[in-house]
Protein backbone atom coordinates (compact mmCIF):
# COMPACT_ATOMS: atom_id res chain seq x y z
CA UNK A 1 0.00 0.00 0.00
CA UNK A 2 1.24 3.46 -0.86
CA UNK A 3 0.57 6.65 1.07
CA UNK A 4 -0.86 9.44 -1.07
CA UNK A 5 0.33 12.99 -0.50
CA UNK A 6 -2.12 15.79 0.17
CA UNK A 7 -1.52 18.86 -2.04
CA UNK A 8 -2.85 21.12 0.72
CA UNK A 9 -0.59 19.66 3.43
CA UNK A 10 3.04 19.56 2.25
CA UNK A 11 4.97 16.59 3.56
CA UNK A 12 1.89 14.78 4.89
CA UNK A 13 0.71 11.60 3.20
CA UNK A 14 -2.17 9.26 4.08
CA UNK A 15 -2.64 5.67 3.09
CA UNK A 16 -6.36 6.22 2.59
CA UNK A 17 -6.96 9.94 1.99
CA UNK A 18 -10.57 9.48 0.90
CA UNK A 19 -11.77 7.75 4.04
CA UNK A 20 -15.29 8.75 5.03
CA UNK A 21 -14.10 10.08 8.39
CA UNK A 22 -11.40 12.24 6.88
CA UNK A 23 -13.18 15.56 7.16
CA UNK A 24 -14.33 14.89 10.72
CA UNK A 25 -11.33 13.24 12.35
CA UNK A 26 -8.53 13.82 9.84
CA UNK A 27 -9.15 17.48 9.19
CA UNK A 28 -6.27 19.49 7.71
CA UNK A 29 -5.70 21.28 11.02
CA UNK A 30 -5.73 18.01 12.98
CA UNK A 31 -3.26 16.41 10.60
CA UNK A 32 -1.03 19.47 10.74
CA UNK A 33 -1.04 19.25 14.55
CA UNK A 34 -0.01 15.57 14.47
CA UNK A 35 2.63 16.33 11.84
CA UNK A 36 4.09 19.07 14.04
CA UNK A 37 4.39 16.59 16.91
CA UNK A 38 6.03 14.05 14.62
CA UNK A 39 8.55 16.53 13.23
CA UNK A 40 9.41 17.76 16.71
CA UNK A 41 9.58 14.51 18.67
CA UNK A 42 10.05 11.58 16.29
CA UNK A 43 13.88 11.72 16.42
CA UNK A 44 13.81 11.60 20.23
CA UNK A 45 11.46 8.62 20.20
CA UNK A 46 13.79 6.74 17.86
CA UNK A 47 16.77 7.55 20.10
CA UNK A 48 14.89 6.35 23.19
CA UNK A 49 13.93 3.09 21.49
CA UNK A 50 17.59 2.56 20.61
CA UNK A 51 18.48 3.18 24.26
CA UNK A 52 16.00 0.45 25.25
CA UNK A 53 17.82 -1.99 23.01
CA UNK A 54 21.18 -1.10 24.53
CA UNK A 55 19.81 -1.73 28.02
CA UNK A 56 18.35 -5.08 26.91
CA UNK A 57 21.71 -6.05 25.42
CA UNK A 58 23.34 -5.35 28.79
CA UNK A 59 20.70 -7.42 30.59
CA UNK A 60 21.17 -10.29 28.14
CA UNK A 61 24.89 -10.14 28.91
CA UNK A 62 24.20 -10.65 32.61
CA UNK A 63 23.86 -7.12 33.99
CA UNK A 64 21.16 -6.75 36.65
CA UNK A 65 18.64 -3.97 37.08
CA UNK A 66 19.02 -1.66 40.06
CA UNK A 67 18.09 1.80 41.28
CA UNK A 68 20.02 4.46 39.37
CA UNK A 69 22.90 6.02 41.33
CA UNK A 70 22.86 9.16 39.20
CA UNK A 71 19.30 10.01 40.29
CA UNK A 72 19.76 9.46 44.03
CA UNK A 73 19.16 13.18 44.69
CA UNK A 74 15.71 12.94 43.10
CA UNK A 75 14.76 9.90 45.19
CA UNK A 76 15.96 11.55 48.39
CA UNK A 77 14.71 15.04 47.56
CA UNK A 78 11.79 16.83 49.19
CA UNK A 79 9.35 17.62 46.38
CA UNK A 80 5.76 16.93 45.35
CA UNK A 81 3.78 16.83 42.13
CA UNK A 82 1.25 19.50 41.09
CA UNK A 83 -2.11 19.54 42.93
CA UNK A 84 -4.69 17.07 41.64
CA UNK A 85 -7.52 18.24 39.37
CA UNK A 86 -10.84 18.33 41.21
CA UNK A 87 -12.47 15.63 39.08
CA UNK A 88 -9.52 13.24 39.53
CA UNK A 89 -9.21 13.39 43.32
CA UNK A 90 -11.54 10.41 43.69
CA UNK A 91 -10.75 7.57 41.28
CA UNK A 92 -11.78 4.64 43.45
CA UNK A 93 -12.97 2.50 40.53
CA UNK A 94 -11.91 2.88 36.92
CA UNK A 95 -13.10 0.81 34.00
CA UNK A 96 -11.13 0.28 30.81
CA UNK A 97 -11.89 -1.00 27.35
CA UNK A 98 -11.55 -0.31 23.64
CA UNK A 99 -13.01 2.89 22.15
CA UNK A 100 -15.92 1.06 20.46
CA UNK A 101 -19.17 3.02 20.47
CA UNK A 102 -21.25 0.67 22.63
CA UNK A 103 -18.35 0.00 25.00
CA UNK A 104 -17.70 3.71 25.48
CA UNK A 105 -21.35 4.36 26.36
CA UNK A 106 -21.66 1.40 28.72
CA UNK A 107 -18.36 2.19 30.43
CA UNK A 108 -19.17 5.87 30.91
CA UNK A 109 -22.57 4.85 32.32
CA UNK A 110 -21.22 1.97 34.45
CA UNK A 111 -20.99 3.82 37.76
CA UNK A 112 -17.18 3.83 37.67
CA UNK A 113 -15.50 7.13 38.54
CA UNK A 114 -13.33 7.10 35.39
CA UNK A 115 -13.27 5.34 32.04
CA UNK A 116 -10.02 4.86 30.15
CA UNK A 117 -10.69 4.54 26.43
CA UNK A 118 -7.89 2.25 25.35
CA UNK A 119 -6.25 2.60 21.95
CA UNK A 120 -3.47 0.25 23.06
CA UNK A 121 -3.72 -3.23 24.59
CA UNK A 122 -7.46 -3.78 24.05
CA UNK A 123 -7.68 -2.24 20.58
CA UNK A 124 -6.59 -3.94 17.36
CA UNK A 125 -5.36 -0.91 15.39
CA UNK A 126 -7.22 -1.28 12.12
CA UNK A 127 -7.59 2.07 10.37
CA UNK A 128 -11.37 2.05 10.64
CA UNK A 129 -11.33 1.14 14.33
CA UNK A 130 -8.84 3.88 15.18
CA UNK A 131 -10.76 6.61 13.38
CA UNK A 132 -14.12 5.39 14.65
CA UNK A 133 -12.62 5.39 18.15
CA UNK A 134 -11.53 9.01 17.82
CA UNK A 135 -14.95 9.93 16.48
CA UNK A 136 -16.64 8.15 19.40
CA UNK A 137 -14.57 10.07 21.95
CA UNK A 138 -15.31 13.36 20.19
CA UNK A 139 -19.03 12.59 20.52
CA UNK A 140 -18.64 11.42 24.13
CA UNK A 141 -16.90 14.67 25.11
CA UNK A 142 -19.76 16.62 23.51
CA UNK A 143 -22.37 14.33 25.10
CA UNK A 144 -23.88 13.39 21.73
CA UNK A 145 -22.74 9.76 21.58
CA UNK A 146 -25.51 7.27 20.75
CA UNK A 147 -25.63 3.66 19.64
CA UNK A 148 -28.55 1.83 18.07
CA UNK A 149 -28.39 -1.96 18.28
CA UNK A 150 -29.79 -3.29 15.04
CA UNK A 151 -30.34 -6.76 16.50
CA UNK A 152 -32.38 -5.70 19.53
CA UNK A 153 -33.63 -2.27 18.50
CA UNK A 154 -32.28 -0.86 21.76
CA UNK A 155 -30.79 2.64 21.80
CA UNK A 156 -27.87 3.50 24.06
CA UNK A 157 -26.97 7.05 25.10
CA UNK A 158 -24.95 8.77 27.80
CA UNK A 159 -26.36 9.45 31.24
CA UNK A 160 -26.42 12.94 32.70
CA UNK A 161 -23.25 12.51 34.79
CA UNK A 162 -20.99 9.93 33.14
CA UNK A 163 -17.57 8.83 34.33
CA UNK A 164 -14.56 11.07 33.81
CA UNK A 165 -13.05 10.28 30.42
CA UNK A 166 -9.40 9.36 29.98
CA UNK A 167 -7.59 7.87 26.99
CA UNK A 168 -4.53 5.71 26.46
CA UNK A 169 -2.55 6.07 23.23
CA UNK A 170 -0.44 3.27 21.85
CA UNK A 171 3.08 2.82 23.19
CA UNK A 172 6.23 4.50 21.91
CA UNK A 173 7.35 1.27 20.24
CA UNK A 174 4.45 1.24 17.77
CA UNK A 175 3.97 2.98 14.43
CA UNK A 176 0.95 4.30 12.57
CA UNK A 177 1.80 3.27 9.02
CA UNK A 178 -1.28 4.90 7.49
CA UNK A 179 0.36 8.31 7.90
CA UNK A 180 3.80 9.57 6.95
CA UNK A 181 5.36 12.98 7.53
CA UNK A 182 8.24 13.98 5.29
CA UNK A 183 8.51 10.36 4.21
CA UNK A 184 8.75 8.93 7.74
CA UNK A 185 6.05 6.80 9.36
CA UNK A 186 4.37 8.55 12.31
CA UNK A 187 4.64 7.30 15.88
CA UNK A 188 1.39 5.63 16.93
CA UNK A 189 1.69 7.38 20.31
CA UNK A 190 1.78 10.83 18.71
CA UNK A 191 -0.98 9.95 16.24
CA UNK A 192 -3.45 8.74 18.90
CA UNK A 193 -2.58 11.39 21.45
CA UNK A 194 -2.42 14.22 18.93
CA UNK A 195 -5.84 13.60 17.40
CA UNK A 196 -7.47 13.24 20.82
CA UNK A 197 -6.11 16.41 22.41
CA UNK A 198 -6.51 18.47 19.23
CA UNK A 199 -10.21 17.65 18.94
CA UNK A 200 -11.15 17.55 22.61
CA UNK A 201 -8.83 19.52 24.90
CA UNK A 202 -10.55 22.90 24.69
CA UNK A 203 -14.01 21.32 24.88
CA UNK A 204 -13.07 19.37 28.01
CA UNK A 205 -11.58 22.44 29.69
CA UNK A 206 -14.73 24.42 28.93
CA UNK A 207 -16.76 21.71 30.68
CA UNK A 208 -14.64 21.97 33.82
CA UNK A 209 -12.58 18.85 33.17
CA UNK A 210 -9.47 18.40 31.07
CA UNK A 211 -7.60 16.22 28.61
CA UNK A 212 -6.53 13.27 30.74
CA UNK A 213 -4.28 10.52 29.40
CA UNK A 214 -2.69 7.27 30.49
CA UNK A 215 0.89 6.76 29.30
CA UNK A 216 1.82 3.12 28.68
CA UNK A 217 4.95 0.98 28.74
CA UNK A 218 7.53 3.56 29.79
CA UNK A 219 10.91 1.98 30.56
CA UNK A 220 12.98 4.99 31.62
CA UNK A 221 12.56 8.42 33.16
CA UNK A 222 13.94 9.90 29.92
CA UNK A 223 10.80 8.59 28.22
CA UNK A 224 8.71 10.38 30.84
CA UNK A 225 10.69 13.55 30.08
CA UNK A 226 9.84 13.11 26.41
CA UNK A 227 6.15 12.97 27.26
CA UNK A 228 6.52 16.06 29.48
CA UNK A 229 7.83 17.96 26.48
CA UNK A 230 5.09 16.56 24.23
CA UNK A 231 2.48 17.80 26.71
CA UNK A 232 4.06 21.24 27.05
CA UNK A 233 4.43 21.58 23.28
CA UNK A 234 0.80 20.55 22.75
CA UNK A 235 -0.46 22.98 25.39
CA UNK A 236 1.42 25.85 23.77
CA UNK A 237 0.16 24.94 20.30
CA UNK A 238 -3.46 24.68 21.49
CA UNK A 239 -3.38 27.79 23.67
CA UNK A 240 -3.77 25.86 26.92
CA UNK A 241 -2.30 26.78 30.27
CA UNK A 242 0.80 24.68 31.10
CA UNK A 243 -0.27 21.74 33.23
CA UNK A 244 -3.74 21.47 31.66
CA UNK A 245 -3.07 18.05 30.15
CA UNK A 246 -2.78 15.59 33.03
CA UNK A 247 -1.25 12.14 32.86
CA UNK A 248 -1.22 8.89 34.76
CA UNK A 249 1.72 6.60 34.05
CA UNK A 250 1.40 2.83 34.05
CA UNK A 251 4.27 1.16 35.85
CA UNK A 252 4.13 -1.95 33.72
CA UNK A 253 7.77 -2.60 32.87
CA UNK A 254 10.44 -3.97 35.15
CA UNK A 255 12.89 -1.09 34.55
CA UNK A 256 10.21 1.49 35.41
CA UNK A 257 9.72 -0.07 38.84
CA UNK A 258 13.24 1.10 39.70
CA UNK A 259 12.48 4.66 38.53
CA UNK A 260 9.09 5.59 39.99
CA UNK A 261 10.39 8.71 41.72
CA UNK A 262 12.25 9.79 38.61
CA UNK A 263 9.16 9.32 36.40
CA UNK A 264 7.03 11.34 38.80
CA UNK A 265 9.68 14.06 38.92
CA UNK A 266 10.03 14.30 35.14
CA UNK A 267 6.25 14.80 34.81
CA UNK A 268 5.62 16.52 38.13
CA UNK A 269 3.68 19.46 36.67
CA UNK A 270 1.40 17.15 34.67
CA UNK A 271 1.22 13.83 36.48
CA UNK A 272 -1.70 12.69 38.61
CA UNK A 273 -0.55 9.23 39.62
CA UNK A 274 0.96 5.87 38.83
CA UNK A 275 -0.87 2.65 38.07
CA UNK A 276 0.09 -0.98 38.73
CA UNK A 277 -0.11 -2.38 35.20
CA UNK A 278 0.46 -5.84 36.55
CA UNK A 279 -0.12 -8.03 33.48
CA UNK A 280 2.38 -6.16 31.33
CA UNK A 281 4.67 -6.05 34.36
CA UNK A 282 4.75 -9.85 34.53
CA UNK A 283 5.44 -9.96 30.79
CA UNK A 284 8.25 -7.44 31.22
CA UNK A 285 9.70 -9.53 34.08
CA UNK A 286 10.01 -12.42 31.63
CA UNK A 287 11.23 -10.32 28.72
CA UNK A 288 13.89 -8.32 30.50
CA UNK A 289 15.33 -11.46 32.14
CA UNK A 290 14.74 -13.72 29.14
CA UNK A 291 18.22 -15.30 29.11
CA UNK A 292 18.46 -15.82 32.87
CA UNK A 293 17.82 -19.51 33.65
CA UNK A 294 17.21 -18.56 37.27
CA UNK A 295 14.30 -16.27 36.36
CA UNK A 296 11.95 -18.82 34.77
CA UNK A 297 8.39 -18.26 35.97
CA UNK A 298 5.93 -20.97 37.07
CA UNK A 299 2.44 -21.40 35.59
CA UNK A 300 0.81 -18.06 34.85
CA UNK A 301 -2.10 -18.95 37.17
CA UNK A 302 0.25 -19.06 40.17
CA UNK A 303 1.84 -15.65 39.52
CA UNK A 304 -0.59 -13.51 41.51
CA UNK A 305 -0.24 -10.27 43.43
CA UNK A 306 0.58 -12.08 46.68
CA UNK A 307 3.86 -13.29 45.16
CA UNK A 308 6.66 -11.34 46.91
CA UNK A 309 8.03 -9.58 43.80
CA UNK A 310 4.57 -8.29 42.85
CA UNK A 311 3.57 -7.44 46.41
CA UNK A 312 6.75 -5.38 46.84
CA UNK A 313 6.21 -3.60 43.53
CA UNK A 314 2.65 -2.69 44.47
CA UNK A 315 3.57 -1.46 47.95
CA UNK A 316 6.56 0.51 46.66
CA UNK A 317 4.27 2.25 44.18
CA UNK A 318 1.93 3.30 47.00
CA UNK A 319 4.78 4.52 49.18
CA UNK A 320 6.40 6.47 46.34
CA UNK A 321 3.21 8.08 45.07
CA UNK A 322 1.88 9.17 48.44
CA UNK A 323 5.19 10.66 49.45
CA UNK A 324 4.96 12.86 46.34
CA UNK A 325 1.23 13.72 46.51
CA UNK A 326 0.29 11.46 43.59
CA UNK A 327 -2.42 8.81 43.42
CA UNK A 328 -1.52 5.12 43.52
CA UNK A 329 -3.88 3.11 41.34
CA UNK A 330 -4.30 -0.64 41.73
CA UNK A 331 -4.37 -3.27 39.01
CA UNK A 332 -6.87 -4.80 36.65
CA UNK A 333 -9.48 -7.37 37.64
CA UNK A 334 -9.86 -9.35 34.42
CA UNK A 335 -12.71 -11.58 35.61
CA UNK A 336 -16.04 -11.61 33.77
CA UNK A 337 -19.34 -12.46 35.52
CA UNK A 338 -20.31 -16.09 34.79
CA UNK A 339 -24.07 -15.97 34.27
CA UNK A 340 -24.59 -19.65 33.51
CA UNK A 341 -22.87 -21.04 36.62
CA UNK A 342 -23.68 -19.47 39.99
CA UNK A 343 -21.06 -21.45 41.91
CA UNK A 344 -18.27 -20.63 39.46
CA UNK A 345 -19.37 -17.01 39.40
CA UNK A 346 -19.21 -16.72 43.18
CA UNK A 347 -15.70 -18.20 43.19
CA UNK A 348 -14.61 -15.68 40.53
CA UNK A 349 -16.20 -12.77 42.40
CA UNK A 350 -14.50 -13.89 45.61
CA UNK A 351 -11.14 -13.67 43.84
CA UNK A 352 -12.01 -10.14 42.78
CA UNK A 353 -13.15 -9.30 46.30
CA UNK A 354 -9.93 -10.47 47.89
CA UNK A 355 -7.81 -8.68 45.30
CA UNK A 356 -9.58 -5.36 45.81
CA UNK A 357 -9.57 -5.79 49.57
CA UNK A 358 -5.81 -6.21 49.50
CA UNK A 359 -5.43 -3.11 47.35
CA UNK A 360 -7.57 -0.80 49.46
CA UNK A 361 -6.09 -2.02 52.76
CA UNK A 362 -2.57 -1.52 51.43
CA UNK A 363 -3.40 2.09 50.59
CA UNK A 364 -4.28 2.18 46.90
CA UNK A 365 -6.46 5.12 45.90
CA UNK A 366 -8.43 3.20 43.31
CA UNK A 367 -8.51 0.15 41.12
CA UNK A 368 -9.29 -1.12 37.62
CA UNK A 369 -11.98 -3.45 36.32
CA UNK A 370 -12.52 -4.73 32.78
CA UNK A 371 -16.27 -5.40 32.93
CA UNK A 372 -19.21 -3.19 34.01
CA UNK A 373 -20.46 -6.11 36.10
CA UNK A 374 -17.53 -5.68 38.49
CA UNK A 375 -17.95 -1.95 39.13
CA UNK A 376 -20.48 -2.33 41.97
CA UNK A 377 -18.39 -4.96 43.78
CA UNK A 378 -15.16 -2.95 43.56
CA UNK A 379 -16.97 0.24 44.59
CA UNK A 380 -18.52 -1.48 47.60
CA UNK A 381 -15.12 -2.63 48.84
CA UNK A 382 -13.44 0.75 48.37
CA UNK A 383 -16.40 2.59 49.93
CA UNK A 384 -16.19 0.37 53.00
CA UNK A 385 -12.49 0.94 53.55
CA UNK A 386 -11.82 4.34 51.96
CA UNK A 387 -14.35 6.87 53.27
CA UNK A 388 -12.45 9.83 51.81
CA UNK A 389 -11.77 10.55 48.13
CA UNK A 390 -8.34 8.90 48.28
CA UNK A 391 -5.69 7.62 50.70
CA UNK A 392 -2.87 10.09 50.19
CA UNK A 393 -2.49 10.19 53.97
CA UNK A 394 -1.50 6.50 54.00
CA UNK A 395 2.26 6.66 53.61
CA UNK A 396 2.71 2.92 53.19
CA UNK A 397 6.04 2.84 54.95
CA UNK A 398 7.50 -0.52 53.96
CA UNK A 399 11.09 0.48 54.61
CA UNK A 400 13.89 0.29 52.11
CA UNK A 401 13.15 -1.80 49.03
CA UNK A 402 16.15 -3.46 47.39
CA UNK A 403 16.73 -4.66 43.86
CA UNK A 404 16.62 -8.21 45.21
CA UNK A 405 13.09 -7.59 46.50
CA UNK A 406 11.85 -6.51 43.07
CA UNK A 407 13.71 -9.29 41.25
CA UNK A 408 12.70 -12.21 43.46
CA UNK A 409 11.51 -15.05 41.22
CA UNK A 410 8.10 -16.46 42.19
CA UNK A 411 7.72 -20.10 43.16
CA UNK A 412 5.13 -22.50 41.81
CA UNK A 413 4.57 -25.52 39.56
CA UNK A 414 5.36 -25.71 35.86
CA UNK A 415 2.76 -28.00 34.34
CA UNK A 416 1.52 -29.26 31.00
CA UNK A 417 -1.83 -27.69 31.83
CA UNK A 418 -0.12 -24.32 32.23
CA UNK A 419 1.66 -24.75 28.90
CA UNK A 420 -1.58 -25.72 27.18
CA UNK A 421 -3.37 -22.74 28.67
CA UNK A 422 -0.74 -20.38 27.30
CA UNK A 423 -0.97 -21.94 23.85
CA UNK A 424 -4.74 -21.78 23.84
CA UNK A 425 -4.95 -18.17 25.05
CA UNK A 426 -2.17 -17.00 22.76
CA UNK A 427 -3.68 -18.46 19.59
CA UNK A 428 -7.26 -17.46 20.42
CA UNK A 429 -6.23 -13.92 21.24
CA UNK A 430 -4.15 -13.51 18.09
CA UNK A 431 -7.00 -14.88 15.99
CA UNK A 432 -9.31 -12.25 17.42
CA UNK A 433 -6.73 -9.45 17.15
CA UNK A 434 -6.02 -10.25 13.50
CA UNK A 435 -9.78 -10.13 12.95
CA UNK A 436 -9.89 -6.59 14.32
CA UNK A 437 -10.89 -7.22 17.96
CA UNK A 438 -8.27 -6.58 20.64
CA UNK A 439 -10.30 -7.40 23.75
CA UNK A 440 -11.45 -11.03 24.03
CA UNK A 441 -13.32 -13.03 26.71
CA UNK A 442 -11.59 -16.42 27.07
CA UNK A 443 -12.48 -18.87 29.84
CA UNK A 444 -14.30 -16.11 31.77
CA UNK A 445 -11.33 -13.74 31.76
CA UNK A 446 -10.99 -10.61 29.62
CA UNK A 447 -7.77 -11.14 27.70
CA UNK A 448 -5.95 -8.29 25.99
CA UNK A 449 -2.52 -7.86 24.44
CA UNK A 450 -0.85 -7.76 27.86
CA UNK A 451 -2.14 -11.15 28.98
CA UNK A 452 -1.44 -12.65 25.54
CA UNK A 453 2.12 -11.33 25.86
CA UNK A 454 2.56 -13.31 29.08
CA UNK A 455 1.31 -16.45 27.36
CA UNK A 456 3.61 -16.36 24.34
CA UNK A 457 6.64 -15.06 26.30
CA UNK A 458 6.29 -17.80 28.88
CA UNK A 459 6.09 -20.48 26.20
CA UNK A 460 9.27 -19.01 24.65
CA UNK A 461 10.97 -18.94 28.06
CA UNK A 462 10.09 -22.54 28.90
CA UNK A 463 11.16 -23.76 25.47
CA UNK A 464 14.37 -21.73 25.41
CA UNK A 465 15.44 -22.94 28.87
CA UNK A 466 14.12 -26.51 28.36
CA UNK A 467 12.02 -26.35 31.50
CA UNK A 468 11.26 -29.58 33.31
CA UNK A 469 7.54 -29.97 34.03
CA UNK A 470 6.19 -31.40 37.27
CA UNK A 471 5.73 -34.77 35.54
CA UNK A 472 9.45 -34.87 34.68
CA UNK A 473 9.19 -34.16 30.94
CA UNK A 474 11.30 -31.47 29.28
CA UNK A 475 9.59 -28.76 27.22
CA UNK A 476 10.97 -29.04 23.69
CA UNK A 477 9.91 -28.25 20.15
CA UNK A 478 8.15 -31.60 19.44
CA UNK A 479 6.12 -31.25 22.65
CA UNK A 480 5.10 -27.70 21.76
CA UNK A 481 4.17 -28.68 18.21
CA UNK A 482 2.03 -31.57 19.46
CA UNK A 483 0.23 -29.37 21.99
CA UNK A 484 -0.46 -26.73 19.34
CA UNK A 485 -1.93 -29.39 17.02
CA UNK A 486 -4.12 -30.76 19.81
CA UNK A 487 -5.30 -27.34 21.00
CA UNK A 488 -6.14 -26.30 17.43
CA UNK A 489 -8.24 -29.47 17.07
CA UNK A 490 -9.93 -28.73 20.38
CA UNK A 491 -10.77 -25.18 19.28
CA UNK A 492 -12.18 -26.47 16.01
CA UNK A 493 -14.39 -28.96 17.87
CA UNK A 494 -15.63 -26.29 20.28
CA UNK A 495 -16.29 -23.58 17.69
CA UNK A 496 -17.46 -25.69 14.77
CA UNK A 497 -16.05 -26.02 11.26
CA UNK A 498 -17.75 -22.93 9.81
CA UNK A 499 -16.54 -20.59 12.56
CA UNK A 500 -13.09 -22.11 12.56
CA UNK A 501 -12.43 -22.13 8.82
CA UNK A 502 -13.89 -18.66 8.29
CA UNK A 503 -11.47 -17.14 10.79
CA UNK A 504 -7.83 -16.14 11.22
CA UNK A 505 -6.87 -19.27 13.19
CA UNK A 506 -4.40 -20.61 10.64
CA UNK A 507 -2.67 -17.23 10.48
CA UNK A 508 -2.75 -16.88 14.26
CA UNK A 509 -1.21 -20.32 14.74
CA UNK A 510 1.69 -19.56 12.40
CA UNK A 511 2.37 -16.22 14.09
CA UNK A 512 2.11 -17.67 17.61
CA UNK A 513 4.42 -20.58 16.80
CA UNK A 514 6.93 -18.21 15.25
CA UNK A 515 6.87 -15.93 18.29
CA UNK A 516 7.44 -18.89 20.61
CA UNK A 517 10.26 -20.48 18.64
CA UNK A 518 12.24 -17.49 17.37
CA UNK A 519 15.89 -17.52 18.45
CA UNK A 520 15.35 -14.11 20.10
CA UNK A 521 12.24 -13.21 22.07
CA UNK A 522 10.34 -10.54 20.13
CA UNK A 523 9.86 -7.30 22.07
CA UNK A 524 6.11 -7.10 21.43
CA UNK A 525 3.75 -9.44 19.61
CA UNK A 526 1.83 -6.44 18.28
CA UNK A 527 4.78 -5.40 16.10
CA UNK A 528 4.77 -8.43 13.77
CA UNK A 529 1.00 -8.82 14.20
CA UNK A 530 0.51 -5.25 12.93
CA UNK A 531 2.27 -6.23 9.72
CA UNK A 532 -0.20 -9.11 9.33
CA UNK A 533 -3.08 -6.74 10.04
CA UNK A 534 -1.97 -4.33 7.32
CA UNK A 535 -1.50 -7.18 4.82
CA UNK A 536 -5.02 -8.45 5.58
CA UNK A 537 -6.35 -4.91 5.17
CA UNK A 538 -4.72 -4.63 1.75
CA UNK A 539 -6.12 -8.00 0.66
CA UNK A 540 -9.61 -6.92 1.72
CA UNK A 541 -9.34 -3.72 -0.31
CA UNK A 542 -8.02 -5.51 -3.40
CA UNK A 543 -10.76 -8.11 -3.26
Amino acid sequence: MRCEASPKLPGISLLDPDHRLRDEVLSPMALSFVADLARTFQPRIEALLEARQRIQTDLDAGKSLDFLPETLAIREGDWTVAPLPEDLKDRRVEITGPPDRKMVINALNSGARCFMADFEDSCAPTWNRLLEGQKNLMAAVRHTLRFEDGATGKTYHLKESPAVLMMRPRGLHLEERHMTVDGAVVSASLFDFGLYVFHNASELVAKGSGPYVYLPKLEHHNEAALWRDVLLHSEAALGLRPGTIRATVLIETLPAAFQMDEILFALKDHIVGLNCGRWDYIFSFIKKRRLDPGAVLPDRSSVGMTQPFLRTYSQLLIQTCHRRGALAMGGMAAQIPIKENAEANEAAMERVRQDKLREVKDGHDGTWVAHPGLVALATEIFNAHMPGPNQLHVKGDIGTVTAEDLLQVPEGPRTEAGLRHNVRVGIRYLESWLGGNGCVPIDHLMEDAATAEISRAQVWQWLHHRVQLTDGRIVDRPMLTQIIVEEMARLRAELGDSRFTGSCFAEARLLFESLCTDAVLQDFLTIPAYGNLLADELMARVS
